[in-house]
């Protein structure tokens, strides 16, 4: 056996390639919010198999610097140049502002009266003649990437004088004021391949790969506000908790 002989690993080509690519992020070649060129054409100009380049894609991806939108292609993330928010999921806040890499043109809203059943009763924590089932639907530019699903409780809407007519107010009410009025907010993360929007044409970018946050909201220790499912787009998202000892 040559005793001589090197034990070191050589490092893998995609590696490189990573390496690379977010030089060219860095240096402004590919900027932020563009498209990355296709994946024949980068792969050529790389000098790299394509099932080279898609595995530097990947890492690039889980390092939160590009995000791959189906039938679109990949798309540089501006993490590189912002400095990172201190919203964390730790903060009393909508759950989707602070885990969705993308500022929203528009949130659309939709709301009716369902019958109270079992589901309703465990996940509100109390008995109802009737609980409000609310859609948030959030757009940028044409594109639907995030969706939120909103059970509340008939006697908490009219405590809180809420009329779900109004749906400037409403919206209001559940994007900002329901974390105002809070005391304490419990989240469950999950991660789904089924979203299920009946009731709009519009389909969710993304949405067979979603994480899913489960959101009981609090103003006192009985039963919660309102409880809600925020559907982000595993492309989309950037779930961030701060841990102390």
């Amino acid at each position: 056996m040559n005793k001589n002989k090197s034990n070191k690993l050589k490092r893998p080509l995609y590696v490189n390639v990573y390496d690379e690519l977010l030089l060219l992020i860095s240096k402004g070649e590919f900027p932020v919010d563009t498209r990355l060129p296709s994946e024949p054409d980068l792969a050529k100009s790389l000098g790299v198999s394509r099932a080279t380049l898609r595995q530097a894609l990947a890492l690039l991806q889980d390092d939160g610097l590009i995000r791959n939108i189906h039938g679109k292609g990949n798309f540089v993330i501006d993490s590189l140049h912002n400095e990172p928010s201190e919203i964390r999921l730790e903060k009393l806040t909508n759950p989707m502002h602070k885990c969705h890499i993308s500022s929203f043109d528009r949130v659309d809203i939709q709301s009716y009266w369902d019958p109270d059943t079992e589901y309703t009763k465990q996940v509100l924590k109390r008995d109802s003649s009737k609980v409000a089932a609310i859609d948030r639907f959030y757009y940028k530019e044409k594109d639907l990437v995030g969706y939120a699903f909103t059970f509340l409780s008939l006697e908490t809407a009219e405590e809180l004088g809420l009329d779900l007519d109004n749906n400037e107010l409403l919206l209001d009410y559940l994007e900002n004021q329901a974390y105002k009025d809070a005391i304490q907010g419990d989240i469950e993360i999950k991660y789904t391949q089924t979203v299920n929007i009946a009731s709009r044409k519009d389909s969710l970018l993304g949405r067979k790969n979603c994480f899913l946050l489960m959101e009981s909201l609090y103003s006192n220790a009985n039963s919660p506000i309102m409880f809600s499912k925020f559907y982000i787009p595993q492309q989309f998202a950037q779930i961030k908790v701060k841990a102390f000892k």
